[in-house]
């Protein structure tokens, strides 16, 4: 059975600070000596240290055990449980480092002779504030931990919601697009215009085959992305033939600046149905990309009709929450938060732009 990554971190965390804890307690107990005690006895009480050391170890993992037990009571009874619970162990503790304190000098308590009192000397001053403590540094750790481990799921479901809200967008996409094109491959079919139909199918195939290896997740280079909207304006140019034309201005320190997967089909397709398609004899469709300092943008022109001949506001709103741009819209919400805009200037004396601006990131 495959056991939590984070439960083993944890369960590895307690015994790297045990065991850095209690050794860090004989270093400092040895240099104390080092200072007061003769050197020939040095090693000698270096080695009861450590068998306190792991005294200590092995007692403190009882207390965790014990801790673990009451963690879902009460406070009153965790709060005992820590006080008595440390008290315990500080009398067994401390009456284990009493009878081996006499080694290095050949001699051990004698329990025959000795009172419990002189057998637990030393537990309220040493022992059990040693203890107490190591409790409440339990306590910290446990919380803490119990801490990140929400604060890692928080984060994991809020990717989790962010990637979900993504694919709705995705999907949402491609069926609006489909629709579109699978119209007008039906036209030319109607109009026996085969060889156009099949080349447009083609075509289609291609892109299709594209969008569905990318995760609306993805970025990928402006060059790439480029390259797939060319796939996209070839099967445009199937339906338009000699009415489409197109221009581009790509700064060449843009190729690699990476940009969200499917960023400017929806907004040239945009372009094609509000401004090349209303006028009979087609126009022309321009993209531009250049870097101003920590940004790039991207524009798209086009010489149709424009906001400027729109009749009514709604119209105006129409052309820019259709179905593909709201996407975008939403996308790069998604992805830049506030850092970006996405903007639809008139363009003079007629046409229109839609300018995207985002944050300059190069593979």
């Amino acid at each position: 059975m495959k056991q939590n990554p984070f439960a083993l971190i944890t369960r590895s965390q307690f015994w790297v600070f045990q065991i850095l804890g209690w050794s860090a307690w004989v270093l400092m107990l040895v240099a104390r000596d080092i200072i007061f005690v003769p050197p020939e006895y040095i090693v000698p009480r270096a080695l009861i240290f450590s068998a306190s050391a792991a005294a200590g170890i092995v007692l403190t993992w009882g207390l965790r055990n014990l801790y673990k037990l009451v963690w879902e009571r009460g406070l009153i009874v965790r709060f005992l449980t820590v006080w008595l619970g440390s008290l315990l162990a500080a009398m067994i503790w401390q009456a284990f480092r009493n009878y081996i304190a006499l080694l290095p000098f050949g001699e051990t308590m004698d329990l025959s002779n000795t009172s419990a009192e002189d057998l637990l000397d030393g537990t309220a001053f040493i022992a059990y504030p040693l203890m107490l403590s190591w409790s409440a540094l339990y306590f910290i750790f446990k919380y803490n931990s119990l801490f990140q481990a929400e604060k890692e799921k928080s984060l994991r479901s809020e990717a989790l919601a962010h990637e979900a809200q993504l694919l709705m967008l995705r999907y949402q996409l491609n069926p609006h697009f489909l629709f579109n094109t699978l119209n007008a491959i039906s036209t030319l079919v109607l109009a026996e215009a085969n060889d156009r139909a099949n080349e447009m199918l083609t075509k289609l195939s291609k892109f299709l085959r594209y969008s569905l290896d990318h995760s609306p997740l993805d970025r990928v280079s402006l060059s790439h992305e480029l390259e797939t909207s060319k796939l996209y304006l070839d099967i445009e140019k199937v339906r338009f033939g000699e009415r489409l034309q197109l221009e581009f201005a790509i700064d060449s320190d843009t190729q690699d600046a990476l940009v969200p997967t499917m960023l400017l089909q929806p907004i040239i397709e945009n372009s094609i149905k509000h401004g090349i398609s209303k006028v009979e004899s087609g126009g022309t469709i321009a993209i531009r990309a250049r870097r101003d300092g920590q940004q790039l943008i991207i524009e798209v022109s086009d010489d149709g009709p424009g906001l400027a001949s729109r009749d009514t506001l709604d119209a105006d709103s129409a052309l820019s929450n259709g179905v593909g741009v709201s996407n975008i819209r939403n996308r790069l919400r998604e992805i830049y938060n506030d850092q970006h805009k996405l903007e639809f200037l008139s363009v003079e004396p007629h046409g229109l732009t839609v300018k995207v601006v985002i944050p300059y990131e190069s593979e």
